[in-house]
């Protein structure tokens, strides 16, 4: 069974306003991740992801390859497990 991770991550670039957080919710459904997704007030966009390490970065990959998105900076780090199902898009 592969193992379950949890990253915490913060994207800089032209990721507010070209819709990331609703594509980070449909594809992390689609691969069966849990989390949130939330713009920050300096433009950055902040998220929580848990799952399997290569579905997560699947994601990734998958938002890179969106034309309106592009990600310069990518901040991840590991953080404990808090299980859920679905992504949910925070205000």
């Amino acid at each position: 069974m592969p193992d379950i991770i949890r990253k915490h991550l913060v994207l800089s670039g032209a990721v507010q306003g070209v819709g990331l957080r609703y594509r980070t919710h449909y594809l992390g459904e689609s691969l069966g991740l849990s989390g949130w997704v939330r713009n920050l007030p300096d433009g950055e966009v902040e998220m929580e992801l848990e799952g399997e390490e290569e579905k997560i970065d699947l994601l990734l990959q998958q938002l890179q390859q969106s034309p309106y998105i592009n990600i310069t900076f990518l901040s991840a780090k590991t953080v404990p497990l808090s299980g859920g199902y679905g992504i949910e898009i925070l205000d």
